[in-house]
């Protein structure tokens, strides 16, 4: 009984943390299942959305909920956890040691370390604005502007725990670092300046995965991920209409 408990348990942390790490929804689910085919429990369901995980092991055990908090885009998180259920498929793990394998990614760090995703999101930003053909002169202020809009928008939703406030800001002050330049004379095309420097803002992996999901049939999670990325590109316009409008 106690095994089957923890295998419950295993099954819904590695669920949990695939989806706050940026997972789509069948996924999820097939990693769950997967799981716990493994440890005899072969009447299972699961019902994944972005908010909460509701996993049943069958009429002999009772039904558990478990609640998504965060989540971020973590890709190297995902490919750890389905390391560990494959392993657990093929009994290279044990039960326990999948377990205890999971809280060690739980609490482990795997993402990029902040300066380093700021320089990636600056760099980004100056290679969009080139893509959407813009000038070269222009390219040190999408960089700056990129970079400083990633910065605000990290801290401030560190501290507000208000995605779309967040992202809100940083357009806000990325438009206004480009209208500045503009102004100074150090700027040339406006436009170009703010659409490169707010592309490492815009959701892509939220969307694709709400597309993905819609298209497998996953309706609830599908449509809540599709309107959390519109309303994180709203925010994003209406930041830059904001400076743009006075």
């Amino acid at each position: 009984m106690e095994d089957k408990e923890l295998a419950i348990d295993c099954c819904l942390l590695a669920g949990r943390l695939m989806m706050e790490a940026g997972a789509e929804t069948y996924r999820v689910e097939d990693t769950m299942v997967r799981m716990a085919g493994t440890q005899m429990l072969s009447s299972t369901h699961s019902f994944v959305t972005p908010t909460g995980i509701i996993f049943s092991p069958g009429s002999s055990y009772h039904t558990k909920l478990i609640r998504i908090k965060d989540r971020t885009t973590d890709l190297e998180k995902v490919a750890l956890v389905n390391d560990v259920s494959r392993k657990l498929s093929t009994a290279e793990y044990t039960l326990e040691e999948a377990y205890a394998k999971l809280k060690e990614i739980e609490q482990a760090n795997v993402m990029f370390p902040l300066w380093l995703q700021i320089i990636a999101a600056a760099i980004a930003s100056g290679c969009f604005l080139i893509l959407f053909d813009g000038l070269w002169i222009d390219v040190p202020i999408a960089v700056l502007a990129g970079g400083f809009g990633f910065v605000i928008v990290t801290k401030i939703h560190e501290l507000t725990r208000v995605k779309f406030f967040a992202e809100f800001i940083a357009s806000l002050f990325i438009a206004l670092i480009g209208f500045a330049a503009i102004q100074g004379g150090i700027g040339t095309q406006l436009d170009k300046i703010i659409i490169g420097a707010v592309m490492p803002l815009v959701p892509g992996l939220l969307i694709t995965n709400a597309v993905r999901d819609l298209m497998a049939g996953h309706f609830v999670s599908g449509l809540s991920k599709g309107a959390e990325a519109f309303l994180t590109a709203f925010a994003i316009g209406a930041g830059v209409a904001f400076v743009l409008s006075f």
